[in-house]
């Protein structure tokens, strides 16, 4: 790629706020009013910004330092161990295998929250009329469209990239634009129609399935995964670090497209509790859209929505291509199974688009039974903790570098990036234990990252590097 193609500050800034800020923005208000108060909400966002920031530093740390390790956080897992060794494939796989995992689960969400605001147009889709009952499950119609509906969109998109990058890449382009719009839109009411009293009490307890009080500390944990889940995709700009005019640029790029994000999703998510009152706010399948059509009217929100439906159609569109991107580009690096390799004549990993889209079918059977929000909460879990396993590996592999001094010849800023390096760390572990307090999500999640080992024997009979070789174990 020459000089004059290479992409600088600000065009990786847009990559990192662009892709995480998808889905989170227009669900998540009501996500965190559900376990947590107006003060456990800005906590937690506060908390998840800093852990995230620790990351994000470590991530463009990593960049710098090793420049040849791209294409995404999962690549530093095979680096923790001895180079062509059974145990660094393993681990490369495995990280990839969770990275993968995550994005598709991830896709998701965002087409689940598609659903949810196609509602607005469609209040069908929520309906609790019931169409049939088999034992103890009854299929109700609301369930059946929105399964429906994500399905469609699902299929819709992967033909859509089927015929090719280019004009993908114009209706992501479109979508970007339309979101941008509607969050000036709504911010703008918004600030004009916010109510003090919607955020009293600012402190209050809260209670779990079985009545016992939850405290602020309590709220702030209980939150923390789902704010985590807005900022997956921080690590954007080091997937495309290979890209980057400057290396530097991708760690700035990554801060600064964090604290972009972090204000877009505090100051929204202020703005929607002060619009709502809590109760209203925690029963909402449209957050954005109920709190809008507060101020003005059905007009309003069908506005909003329809901005928000162009947009999270991009945010679909982004996540499938990259979702299929990630296990093509761990294959070329002799990281997965080597099916993946294989293109159409567009260049589209055509095996790794069908296989992610198909595991992703079995999350959208998620709607049949839960509601639109319910079925949001369960992804975004199973998600973020998927992504956690290769940013807890990126923090632990730059405390490998820290250690040994590797790339430390004169040891300046050795000991800032091992601070930055544990705080990162005990971060991620502190997310991964919040996570277990839905015990039976916790274990789903980790069911399906535990799946990969069943493929990595085809690896182990096939192993390549790069440049089509048969890897030779130490």
């Amino acid at each position: 790629m020459s000089k004059g193609n290479k992409l600088g500050l600000w065009i990786l800034t847009s990559l990192v706020v662009g892709n995480m800020v998808g889905s989170g923005i227009f669900m998540l208000p009501r996500s965190l009013a559900e376990v947590a108060s107006p003060a456990g909400v800005i906590g937690a966002w506060v908390l998840t910004g800093l852990g995230v920031l620790m990351t994000a530093l470590v991530f463009g740390n990593l960049a710098i330092r090793k420049p040849n390790l791209n294409g995404g956080p999962q690549i530093y897992a095979k680096e923790l161990f001895k180079s062509g060794s059974k145990a660094s494939l393993l681990s490369g796989f495995m990280a990839s295998w969770g990275y993968w995992i995550g994005n598709l689960a991830g896709n998701i969400a965002i087409i689940t929250t598609f659903a949810g605001y196609l509602s607005t147009f469609f209040p069908v889709l929520t309906s609790k009329a019931e169409l049939f009952t088999i034992g103890s499950f009854t299929l109700k119609v609301g369930n059946a469209l929105t399964f429906l509906v994500c399905t469609l969109l699902l299929w819709t998109i992967h033909f859509i990239i089927l015929r090719g990058l280019e004009n993908a890449g114009k209706l992501n382009f479109l979508a970007t634009s339309a979101k941008i719009m509607g969050f000036a839109l709504f911010i703008i009411v918004a600030l004009f129609a916010f109510e003090k009293a919607n955020m009293l009490p600012f402190v209050a307890d809260k209670t779990d399935e079985a009545g016992n009080a939850i405290g602020l500390f309590g709220q702030i944990n209980n939150a923390a995964l789902s704010t985590l889940w807005a900022f997956i995709g921080v690590e954007s700009a080091v997937v495309f670090a290979s890209r980057a005019r400057k290396q530097v640029d991708v760690k700035r790029a990554t801060t600064l497209g964090l604290f972009i994000a972090l204000a877009i999703y505090i100051g929204i998510s202020t703005l929607v509790m002060g619009m709502l009152d809590q109760e209203a706010l925690i029963h909402s399948d449209k957050p954005l859209i109920d709190a809008i059509a507060t101020v003005l009217g059905p007009i309003g929100g069908k506005v909003l929505a329809g901005v928000g439906l162009i947009s999270l159609i991009g945010s679909t569109l982004g996540w499938v291509m990259l979702s299929s991107e990630v296990p093509y580009q761990a294959a070329k690096q002799g990281m997965f199974i080597p099916a993946f390799l294989k293109e159409n004549k567009k260049g589209t990993p055509i095996f790794s688009l069908v296989v992610t889209n198909l595991l992703g079918q079995l999350f959208i059977f998620s709607t049949v039974s839960n509601s639109i929000s319910a079925a949001f909460d369960f992804v975004i879990v199973i998600a973020t903790l998927s992504y956690l396993i290769p940013y807890f590996i990126s923090s632990i592999f730059q405390l490998k570098l820290v250690i040994t001094g590797e790339t430390y010849e004169n040891g300046r800023g050795r000991v800032v990036d091992g601070v930055i390096a544990v705080l990162s760390t005990v971060y991620s572990l502190w997310v991964i234990k919040a996570g277990t307090a839905d015990m039976k999500t916790f274990l789903f999640g980790m069911l399906l990252l535990a799946s990969g080992i069943l493929f990595y024997g085809q690896l182990k009979k096939n192993p390549i590097i790069p440049g089509g070789q048969k890897r030779k174990f130490a």
